[in-house]
């Protein structure tokens, strides 16, 4: 009897700690901002919401691309220097043009977004074909474009900024601030209006879980990085997969790129450095597992949320940019942690489910 009874409580405990482990992105984002509210100045204004809203954004639309990355068992370190490509490439369209055959090629600013995103797919689709084409480790394939990208941004320019990226009247390509600062709406009771770049992560976001959760292709998605010896039994083209989830994080990560050019009016070589780190971070935060086939676009852009804010609350804290790295590491490294404990107690409370 004893032991019968037993049973049952060791399945309360682990449905009790899978909970946690599920909410706990959740819990970390509202201590932080418990914590920051009662430790920075100013840290609930709206004015200040916003802002740290719209740097949440740039590192959302890199975690959402890493996420489907990490979904099928890869990675994409090149994500920061497609950010940092992305805005100098814009930068260098809007203020010097496209030379051809002795003639200047000036473009709207629509024709430059649509340029630089396709720029992001291409770098995407690079990544892909070096690892379903060449088998190389996406570790090691991404490393390299890494480099690629971020050589290629200080190549743009020879390592300078493009600074005032307003545009000419006189050449049809003004309106590229809007991009990062155009606003739609209002916050109540507030002279606060909300930004178009956190209107396009609701959107990217919206769209993203739709169709890693209701469309066959993010379903297959899971299914590669959940068994990919037995997703391609299933008939899954594991290739093809491979290939679109890293061409929708060049596509989010160039996306990233533009905000942050357009937030900035300006764009320099460097800008991304380290981004990737954050965009694991959130991803891993919010409940995406490494080693793939499990996570969710609504946790990754809630850890993002948790990305975000402890890094501009550290700012308004004063703290060290050295404790700042070290703080940052501390989370990723618990993420990692608490993501193999979760796998852990999955297991056993399967194995439970099985014995009983």
């Amino acid at each position: 009897m004893a032991a019968m009874t037993n049973i049952p409580q060791k399945k309360q405990s682990l449905s009790f700690g899978l909970l946690l482990l599920r909410l706990r992105t959740f819990v970390a984002l509202f201590l932080l901002i418990i914590f920051f509210a009662w430790r920075a100045d100013n840290f609930l204004d709206p004015a200040t919401i916003v802002l740290m809203v719209r740097h949440v954004a740039v590192y959302a639309f890199l975690a959402i691309g890493m996420t489907f990355v990490i979904l099928t068992g890869g990675i994409d370190l090149s994500v920061g220097s497609i950010v940092g490509l992305s805005g100098m490439v814009a930068g260098g369209l809007l203020l010097k043009g496209l030379p051809f055959f002795g003639y200047t090629i000036y473009f709207r600013v629509w024709m430059i977004v649509l340029i630089t995103l396709a720029l992001g797919m291409f770098i995407g689709a690079l990544n892909g074909v070096l690892i379903t084409k060449f088998n190389v480790a996406p570790f090691i394939g991404t490393l390299g474009t890494l480099y690629i990208a971020r050589g290629a941004a200080l190549l743009v320019h020879q390592g300078q900024t493009y600074p005032n990226l307003v545009g000419d009247p006189a050449l049809h390509n003004t309106g590229f601030p809007l991009i990062g600062a155009g606003t739609f709406l209002r916050i109540p009771f507030t002279n606060q209006g909300i930004p178009y770049s956190i209107w396009l992560m609701a959107i990217v976001a919206i769209i993203a879980a739709y169709v890693s959760a209701k469309t066959p292709r993010g379903r297959h998605v899971y299914a590669v990085g959940g068994n990919e010896r037995a997703a391609t039994l299933s008939g899954v083209r594991v290739n093809s997969v491979k290939m679109f989830v890293y061409m929708v994080s060049g596509f989010c990560s160039a996306i990233g790129g533009l905000i942050w050019a357009s937030q900035l009016v300006a764009s320099h070589p460097m800008t991304g450095e380290s981004f990737e780190l954050h965009a694991i971070a959130a991803a891993v935060l919010g409940g995406t597992s490494l080693s793939g086939g499990r996570g969710t676009i609504g946790g990754t852009i809630v850890g993002a949320f948790v990305i975000g804010i402890l890094e501009d609350g550290m700012v308004m804290m004063g703290v060290s940019s050295f404790w700042k790295m070290v703080i940052k590491g501390i989370v990723i490294v618990t993420a990692v942690v608490v993501d193999q404990l979760q796998q852990n107690l999955q297991k056993k409370a399967a194995l439970q489910q099985q014995q009983a």
